[in-house]
């Protein structure tokens, strides 16, 4: 409970007792303006205090970091073709597989793989395992802390995401022992929930900064990813195309809801939205760790995972463009949905593409003035941008994002912020949204107003710094 709250208890009883009073002057026709003006400006001070105690505080970005891993990690195709050759478990068609889809992805030579890669070995122990994710989320947090200049003993939420992997005790634990948080630290952390798990981190810690008065004032939020110890080593092709994507990243945040940080904060969040579609079986099972038939485990991509990714972003959006758009787009997107007979006829369709030609969307650059879209993979990306009819220029960030660092899971929407940020695309007042899918199947969404212009990090920890001079380039 509030602070507010029991201020408020104590004085509706009096306002009360004013109300009577003045009922009773008027029926005893005893009629005093100086005490009703008294009665009238008391109840509105009631009513300001009751409004300041009970509305939601304001949940401010100070900072972020994102992992930069060393340029000896650096892994192009020749560097995938000889480890999948060295293991000696591939079929020669699988080989040839992943090497196709490797060159049709879109991720560039200069992506990250773990570092048990590049000492001889064939597979990832918990010890790798912890070792990758463990790097990923030391190496953010003391860039983070370092550039906001919060002591950890100022930091009373922690969240940490991490969609593929679970150890005991957990990830968050690890943190909390490495950095001798104070005991009195709420800790959470997330698994399992794929790539929307760091903006659901982020919506998690947001949403209790809101709720909270004195007692929560600032949230690190941790997103790593270990792909080591998730790597298929099988023949169904469905498992194998995680192989030829995901990389190695992580990134930290610190939020806080304290008002006078407010003009060193970055940017402000304006709404969250999560949105799911696990009931349904076909987007639950969209993409599913499983084993093979030779009891081999991996992640399998079923062939209707990018319908099952539109469909859950139609509905996403749906809830969204009400609380965003303009009322001008929001009455054309009415109008454009009630009189379309096509569109209904799409939206019953069985073929993706044939409902993404037809369907009226609202034109979301009207609410936003910069875009990260989720970086799930080139086929996933191209949908994003069918579906809601951007122009390349608005998912740049994202296509730039996959070349340079590949799908580095939960974090990935962090390094489409830094691009921009390298690039000193965000202004004070723009509004950024970032549009993350999970497993599940899940969609979520984080809008953020920016506070400040943005501009390439004084202290040179972007991870765009060594290569930003390059970008723009043509990735397919």
């Amino acid at each position: 409970m509030s602070r507010g709250i029991p201020t408020l208890l104590l004085l509706l009883p009096l306002s009360a007792l004013l109300l009577y009073c003045i009922n009773s002057h008027l029926l005893m026709q005893n009629y005093d303006s100086r005490f009703v003006l008294f009665a009238f400006l008391w109840c509105g001070l009631v009513a300001l205090l009751g409004y300041l105690s009970t509305r939601p505080r304001a949940v401010l970005l100070l900072d972020y970091a994102c992992f930069l891993p060393d340029a000896d990690r650096k892994c192009g195709l020749e560097v995938c073709e000889y480890f999948v050759r060295r293991t000696g478990r591939y079929s020669g068609a699988s080989e040839d597989f992943m090497s196709s889809i490797y060159r049709k992805s879109g991720l560039g030579g200069e992506t990250y793989v773990p570092a048990f890669i590049f000492r001889g070995e064939t597979e990832a122990g918990l010890e790798a395992a912890r070792e990758e994710a463990e790097e990923g989320m030391t190496l953010a947090v003391d860039q983070l802390l370092a550039k906001t200049g919060v002591p950890v003993s100022a930091v009373d939420l922690l969240v940490v995401a991490c969609g593929m992997f679970a150890p005991s005790p957990s990830l968050a634990s690890v943190l909390l022992r490495r950095y001798g948080l104070p005991e009195s630290t709420a800790a959470y952390n997330l698994s399992g929930m794929g790539c929307s798990s760091g903006v659901s981190a982020v919506d998690l810690a947001a949403r209790v900064l809101r709720g909270s008065r004195r007692r929560v004032r600032y949230a690190l939020v941790v997103v790593t990813e270990s792909i080591g110890p998730n790597w298929y080593f099988g023949d169904d092709r469905s498992m194998l195309v995680t192989n030829c994507i995901f990389r190695v990243g992580g990134a930290a945040v610190l939020l806080t809801n304290d008002p006078a940080k407010r003009g060193a904060a970055r940017m402000e969040l304006v709404r969250s939205l999560r949105t799911h579609h696990g009931a349904d079986d076909a987007s639950y099972r969209a993409a599913f760790q499983q084993e093979d038939e030779a009891g081999t485990t991996g992640v399998a991509l079923r062939k209707d995972l990018i319908r099952v990714a539109g469909a859950g972003l139609r509905a996403h959006i749906r809830s969204l463009a009400p609380k965003v758009l303009p009322w001008s787009q929001l009455l054309l997107y009415t109008y454009q949905t009630l009189t379309s007979a096509n569109w209904r006829q799409a939206a019953a369709a069985d073929e993706d593409k044939q409902a993404d030609d037809v369907a009226a969307v609202p034109d979301f650059r009207r609410a936003f003035e910069h875009m990260c879209v989720h970086t799930g993979g080139k086929a996933v990306i191209e949908a994003v941008g069918r579906l809601m009819r951007l122009e390349e220029e608005v998912t740049e960030a994202a296509r730039m994002t996959l070349h340079r660092f590949g799908n580095t899971s939960s974090s990935l929407v962090l390094y489409e912020l830094a691009y921009l940020d390298a690039k000193g695309r965000v202004k004070r007042g723009d509004r950024v949204w970032m549009l993350a899918f999970g497993t599940g199947f899940k969609v979520c969404s984080l809008v953020w107003r920016a506070l400040r212009d943005s501009a390439m990090d004084a202290a040179g920890d972007n991870p765009w710094k060594d290569c930003i001079h390059r970008y723009p380039l043509k990735a397919w």
